[in-house]
């Protein structure tokens, strides 16, 4: 990644327009200091999603500015969950899930963090380590008598809950109480003295900064993101098949790289800021180039190679930029049938007719079999004007046979018509 860096950490983060609401005298302390914050991380499944990645960003520019960052992987409080941004409980998590999901988050932060061979490492700590030591009266003599029902009941997040017909259970409810721990033990254990995290998590962490008022009498900070919609008003992170994956298992690179590069250009600059380490001279550029060439898309390439570049390396780019050019006419050599299957997922498919590939197909059936004509006189003439794609080479013959042997691992056959008429056939 690349960028210049800000003066300082406070400027980095409001010039992206990463601050959305801070405790009093934090940004001096951001401009000044060197500090210890931390962000916690839902281990509700194994794999972060890019709802994720703008708190992740804000940990890359901690260390980038020699603070240190520590992402905390939340395996005690994602046995209970947090009802911020919940119209109902969330399902517990058993013991198993827990411990797979955090090892897959694990992986993932650590390819954003320096974790070794840097003056500010980052450090990855599990809530668990203490949460599952509690004795419950020790906590709520020493740490709930802090908090009274009336502050508790303020909390947007738990107000909200209050007011929807599911209501907030009693195991919600102390969560704040739990994530003001956790920012008291990391005061404590690591002299972190700043939780960050999303707009909706405000109440929880200026609850955490006061528990470490009340009870070390430290000073502790707030910094909480904004939360990301589109120009559109649809909340970021999104598609039509669901969330967005940082596990390539889960969310293909080509998948993710087209997310990003389909950006619309009223989010683009802001994305660029939030999510890549470009600084501001390069961004001007590409606002420039998008304000007087949008048609060429500049800025959403460039966003969408910084960030798929990020979360997948230079190999995932690669990959994502080979099926790119596969979608829009490019060769396929290399190309597995569930690669092709990813790309032409949304184009019109059908079953090859039965037995026919085994004994040879003709090219005009197959055409009219996959509709992409109506008659054989206009398969005909599609073919005879070079118009006929098979596997992304042009058919030159009417007397083209297609076999089994054409389908990429036995599978696939892809069709197009002209340059953009994709049939995909199921072996």
């Amino acid at each position: 990644m690349t960028g210049k860096l800000a003066e300082n950490l406070f400027e980095e983060l409001r010039w992206r327009g990463l601050i959305h609401n801070l405790t009093e005298g934090a940004g001096e302390v951001l401009a000044k200091e060197k500090i210890t914050a931390y962000i916690g991380f839902d281990p509700t499944a194994d794999s972060l999603h890019i709802g994720s990645l703008l708190p992740i960003m804000v940990l890359v520019h901690l260390q980038r500015h020699g603070h240190v960052p520590i992402a905390l992987a939340g395996g005690g409080t994602g046995m209970i969950g947090d009802p911020s941004g919940r119209t109902k409980e969330r399902q517990l998590l058993t013991d198993d899930i827990l411990a797979h999901n955090l090892a897959g988050i694990k992986g993932q932060l650590a390819y954003f963090l320096a974790f070794d061979g840097v003056p500010n490492p980052a450090r990855l700590v599990n809530n668990a380590d203490w949460l599952l030591k509690l004795n419950l009266i020790e906590f709520l003599r020493d740490t709930g008598k802090y908090f009274t029902v009336n502050y508790m009941l303020a909390k947007d997040s738990v107000r909200m809950r209050l007011e929807s017909e599911e209501g907030i259970s009693f195991t919600e409810f102390s969560y704040m109480l739990l994530q003001a721990y956790d920012f008291f033990r990391l005061y404590q254990d690591h002299g972190c003295t700043f939780q960050m995290g999303g707009s909706d998590q405000w109440g929880n962490i200026t609850a955490g900064a006061e528990l470490v008022r009340k009870l070390s009498e430290g000073k502790a900070h707030a910094l909480t993101v904004p939360l990301v919609m589109s120009s559109t008003g649809v909340k970021f992170g999104k598609s039509v098949d669901g969330a967005i994956w940082l596990d390539p298992a889960r969310t293909s690179p080509f998948r993710f790289f087209q997310y990003w590069i389909n950006t619309a250009d009223g989010d683009v600059i802001k994305y660029l800021k939030y999510f890549t380490l470009l600084d501001q001279e390069e961004i001007a550029v590409l606002e420039q180039s998008l304000a007087a060439e949008p048609h060429l898309r500049a800025a959403q390439t460039r966003l969408a190679e910084e960030v798929t570049r990020n979360v997948h390396g230079e190999d995932g780019l690669r990959k994502a930029r080979e099926a790119t050019g596969v979608l829009f006419g490019g060769a396929m050599q290399g190309m597995s049938a569930d690669d092709l299957l990813d790309i032409f997922a949304e184009v019109p498919s059908s079953a090859a007719p039965e037995g026919a590939l085994s004994q040879g197909i003709g090219i005009v059936d197959l055409a009219l079999h996959c509709g992409l004509e109506t008659s054989k006189k206009q398969a005909r003439t599609l073919i005879e004007s070079g118009g006929l794609y098979l596997n992304g080479n042009r058919i030159d013959s009417l007397d083209c046979v297609v076999t089994q042997a054409d389908a990429i691992d036995g599978r696939v056959i892809v069709l197009r018509k002209g340059k953009k008429g994709y049939h995909l056939l199921r072996a």
